[in-house]
């Protein structure tokens, strides 16, 4: 079965019937939309999909009732998404493997597999919870989350600082990779790009090249913050302080220490 099953006993089924059907994509839509990039749908968009899944879910059903499950299917997908407000989801299920043969289930429980987040490529899993015999298979799915990002207006080499000219806002699936894109100009402008991008393909964050906030030697600021508090003290950096490189820092009794560079000549510290 190629990772349909989940490693329990494949003589599930008296039944017949397969699942084959490819089904239609299922789209949501939030209120309100913002420029910051993990943002939740509001909660009643989400109980609404946890609604439908549990309405879905109860009551004398049959394995072989594919819209049925696609339905639970895309209602968790949904609810599991958690997309930000305004944006457009789509959850396009798969099909499951056409030799699967299920027994007949009076409930199917959806549900979403540790590890998986229903966020692109992903899968959800079904599991008879009442039926003459117990089973689990998972259905793969799609999850599009459209929403306005930073797209490319023309062709732009590696190594090009962006410009106002370089950018435009435009309707784009952020869970089309797995890299956050970028909503704000204020963090892309001004800033060298690692690769090539081609007209119209969006800006994520892999694709501009790493700052250098400090160079090795240099003196930088030390910042611990935590609940209700902020302690600051000055260190000497061991390395050159690369946006997104943890980089150690000798402080000044001579304990070494090791943050995140986050701007000119200053280090935040995990507390």
């Amino acid at each position: 079965m190629d990772g349909i099953l989940d490693g329990r006993s494949e003589n599930i089924s008296a039944n017949s019937t397969g699942f084959s059907a490819q089904f239609p994509a299922m789209v949501v839509a939030c209120p309100s939309y913002s420029a910051a990039v993990m943002y939740r749908c509001p909660s009643s968009v989400l109980r609404g999909a946890a609604l439908l899944v549990a309405a879905l879910a109860t009551g004398p059903l049959a394995a072989q009732d594919d819209a049925v499950l696609a339905a639970q299917a895309r209602a968790l997908a949904l609810a599991g998404s958690a997309p930000m407000p305004g944006v457009r989801v789509e959850v396009e299920p798969g099909r499951l493997d056409p030799r699967l043969k299920l027994a007949p289930c009076a409930r199917i429980e959806p549900y979403l597999p540790p590890g998986f987040k229903a966020w692109g490529t992903s899968r959800v899993g079904l599991r008879c919870v009442e039926g003459p015999s117990r089973w689990n298979v998972y259905l793969p799915i799609t999850v599009k989350v459209y929403a306005n990002a930073l797209v490319a207006t023309a062709a732009l080499p590696a190594g090009a600082v962006l410009g106002e000219q370089d950018l435009q806002l435009a309707e784009v699936d952020l869970a089309a990779q797995p890299q956050p894109a970028l909503t704000d100009p204020g963090a892309a402008l001004g800033r060298a790009l690692a690769v090539a991008l081609n007209p119209g393909e969006t800006l994520r964050q892999h694709h501009l090249r790493a700052r250098q906030w400090f160079a090795a030697g240099e003196t930088v600021r030390l910042v611990a913050t935590g609940p209700g508090f902020a302690v600051q003290s000055e260190g000497l950096a061991l390395a050159p302080g690369v946006e997104g490189r943890a980089v150690r820092v000798r402080t000044d009794s001579g304990r070494i220490v090791t943050g995140l560079p986050v701007g000119e000549r200053r280090v935040e510290l995990a507390l």
